[in-house]
């Protein structure tokens, strides 16, 4: 295991900010989503917790790269055999996944358009199967969190301007910009610079990009702090107002493991990688959401009561996969309670 960095005068600083009673649940949160993840890897029986809120609602795992989207991403997307590896062919998987970030919206593509690959990219083409899909009432964007339209289409229609942002992108330079790349926030930067890419999704892609081999930067490095993020920050600590966000996260990833045994835990990492920046800033998002019901007296930015996403255990789990720079799937067991209905790193079934 990694250990925790080394104090500075700024990270002791930050330890004597005033903390409220969410502070501890956000490590009991990551504990316990951590050891849902892996009760239903190996085949236990729901409900997987006893704790009534997990139950009832939806909640991202603590890992990013562990969560159902992530792991399609990963996958089926970015390391497909049957598909070429070339660094804009990635490239360019990578954005019309996550630019819609729903899994059934590529299902969709590939089933009707054939192979999706930028060479032979046909906007007319990708237009008529989402146009007819979403005139049947089919949603083509993951309601996870929120992409926002892009205007590079007089039709005004939503996926048309991401079709044609995708188009803007790989016509220029940004592959060879991104390879140059010596870190997660230039990448971040790059991004920033396409119409409609805020500081919420550049991270994201960013983040997405990193999985792939065509860029290799270090998690632990970069975090842009989101709307949720923030929420769930104001919650945990007292008078956040002018301390940066991104110094918060930052302390939680470097304080991870003394906090779990402050307060005797065991936190299962991913076959012993640490919570990084984003696992942090995501968990952030979670504990918002989840004390929005179990401390609803605690007050944060958005002013937000209840969770929308109620959890339903349909989908079974996928046995785990990350990028292989990782250096982590030779350490998974195999899981016979996980399956997926296509696992692609040998091609298609």
């Amino acid at each position: 295991m990694k250990p925790s960095r080394e104090a500075t005068p700024r990270s002791t600083a930050l330890t004597k900010l005033k903390t409220t009673t969410v502070y501890d649940l956000y490590w009991r949160f990551a504990v316990e989503r951590q050891d849902v993840y892996f009760r239903r890897l190996e085949g236990e029986a729901p409900p997987w917790t006893g704790d009534a809120i997990l139950q009832q609602f939806k909640f991202t795992n603590a890992y990013r790269a562990a969560d159902r989207v992530s792991q399609y991403l990963i996958r089926n997307v970015i390391y497909r055999k049957d598909y070429p590896d070339s660094a804009k062919e990635v490239v360019f998987r990578i954005l019309l996944f996550k630019l819609f970030n729903k899994i059934s919206t590529w299902q969709l593509l590939e089933d009707q358009v054939g192979p999706l690959h930028w060479q032979s990219f046909d906007f007319e083409a990708y237009d008529a199967v989402l146009s007819k899909a979403a005139k049947k009432g089919s949603k083509l964007y993951s309601a996870a969190y929120i992409i926002p339209p892009v205007s590079l289409s007089s039709s005004g229609i939503k996926h048309h301007g991401h079709l044609r942002l995708i188009e803007m992108i790989l016509r220029g330079d940004f592959v060879p910009r991104l390879q140059q790349t010596q870190s997660l926030q230039e990448v971040f930067a790059l991004l920033k610079s396409f119409p409609s890419l805020g500081d919420f999704l550049a991270f994201q892609l960013a983040i997405d990009l990193n999985y792939a081999t065509v860029i290799n930067h270090d998690e632990a490095e970069f975090v842009v702090a989101g709307p949720g993020a923030r929420d769930g920050l104001a919650k945990t600590f007292v008078g956040v107002e002018d301390v940066d966000p991104v110094d918060l996260i930052r302390l939680m990833m470097d304080r991870q493991e003394a906090e779990f045994a402050r307060l005797g835990l065991n936190f299962k990492t991913l076959w012993g990688r640490r919570l990084q920046l984003i696992d942090c800033q995501n968990l952030f998002c979670e504990i918002s959401k989840y004390t929005r019901v179990s401390h609803p007296e605690i007050q944060g930015l958005s002013g937000r009561t209840r969770i929308k996403q109620i959890f339903r255990s349909e989908a079974q789990p996928v046995q785990p996969w990350f990028p292989p720079k990782w250096g982590l799937n030779d350490r998974i067991p195999s899981y016979p309670a996980a399956q997926g209905s296509r696992d692609l790193l040998g091609g298609a079934k």
